[in-house]
């Protein structure tokens, strides 16, 4: 069994212990300021430790615990370098869990340009790599692929809040 099936497996275990709503066990990982902010960095090719926290201006012991859950999680990975003449260090990486928050950051952005705009403008523009054209976030219908608009959602409780 290799690391990332005995990873799988201890937060499989966990999960029986965790809470049944899917925002609130996200929150338990994503949850804190700092770990986006770090995500958002590691989105944009920073990947060693005095990348990160050089960019962000975060506390040294901070970052250690942020990164650390990220890890723990499976949203992050440690890779190890060496720069010629020091001593080995970890650079981090995602992972497909964490690639899949692009989506989340996006949204997050999306909807701070929307309700929270700065005078000159977004920080950033998503855009689709092979077109150009920019791109946002939205509700995609799972059978036909159409964007379904905000207001045309609605949420469907498990019957059982425990499943």
């Amino acid at each position: 069994m290799d690391q990332q099936e005995e990873d799988a497996m201890t937060r499989a275990s966990a999960a029986s212990d965790a809470p049944a709503c899917s925002i609130e066990r996200s929150l338990q990982v994503l949850g804190e300021r700092w770990s986006l902010l770090i995500l958002r960095e590691i989105h944009r090719e920073k990947h060693r430790f005095a990348e990160i926290q050089a960019s962000l201006g975060i506390a040294a012991n901070l970052l250690s615990a942020r990164l650390k859950t990220l890890v723990d999680a499976g949203v992050v990975r440690k890779r190890t370098y060496q720069v010629p003449g020091s001593r080995h260090r970890d650079s981090y990486h995602l992972t497909q869990a964490g690639e899949e928050l692009q989506v989340i950051l996006g949204a997050l952005q999306q909807w701070g340009d929307r309700h929270c705009p700065r005078p000159s403008g977004p920080s950033a523009v998503r855009r689709e790599r092979a077109t150009g054209r920019p791109v946002h976030v939205g509700f995609i219908a799972d059978e036909d692929g159409r964007e379904v608009p905000n207001s045309d959602v609605v949420v469907h409780l498990s019957p059982d809040p425990g499943t």
